[in-house]
């Protein structure tokens, strides 16, 4: 389980779900017992941000960076020059949450010479449901874009097809088929199915990638 390499880069396109997995993945980390680091690189998004949730995170024991620029009313595209830090310490789990753009993923330039071939990992967040990756040609042109600004390979992907807190099995399952199309295509591991805990229960044992139940930590309980 999270069996990843030690640096974990998410990203995918906005609505993808990419930062509730960030963070999801970040807690579960922690309740293993491992000493986490959630950076914050999105520059680009104001909404939604893993940064927001920085005081509850910090609770369960998991270090957040975000803007180097510190108030709560303060929104610049600056990241903290701590996030060397986890890159650098083999202890800390890292795991940074990218702008879900191409120019997002531009941040990553910084830190290209940490990302060494087999020692991080990548991994892309595909809702199926999101006009702009509907289909094999719209995720695959978002992976080259991304991957070509920030530099950086694409190792593994995420099924996280929802409709927010209204997703079904037949949801997640419609999106497993794109994202198997994704996977054979690039020759690249779909390495989660995530959902909603009362969804992911259901979902078929056999399913291609590990099935990674979901708390909405990014969304309060009057959000759809």
């Amino acid at each position: 389980m999270l069996n990843d390499n030690r640096i974990r880069i998410i990203v995918g396109h906005y609505g993808s779900g990419k930062t509730e997995f960030a963070v999801n993945y970040a807690v579960k980390l922690a309740k293993l017992g491992k000493k986490v680091t959630l950076a914050d690189l999105d520059v680009v998004n104001p909404y939604f941000r893993s940064r927001e949730k920085e005081e509850e995170l910090e609770r369960l024991g998991i270090k957040v960076l975000g803007s180097s620029i510190k108030g709560g009313a303060v929104d610049v595209p600056s990241v903290s020059a701590e996030v060397y830090g986890p890159l650098q310490d083999n202890s800390v789990e890292a795991i940074l949450d990218v702008g879900g753009d191409p120019a997002g993923a531009r941040a990553l330039g910084r830190y290209y010479s940490y990302f060494e071939e087999g020692k991080y990992d990548m991994l892309f967040v595909v809702n199926a449901n999101r006009p702009e990756t509907q289909t094999l040609d719209n995720v695959l042109k978002y992976i080259r874009e991304i991957e070509g600004a920030s530099r950086v390979r694409v190792t593994g992907l995420i099924n996280n097809t929802h409709l927010l807190k209204s997703t079904t099995v037949e949801d997640v399952l419609g999106g497993q088929k794109l994202i198997e199309e994704v996977s054979d295509f690039l020759n690249i591991p779909i390495k989660y199915v995530s959902a909603l805990e009362h969804v992911a229960k259901d979902l078929p044992h056999d399913i291609k990638g590990e099935i990674f139940p979901i708390n909405l930590f990014m969304r309060e309980d009057w959000m759809i």
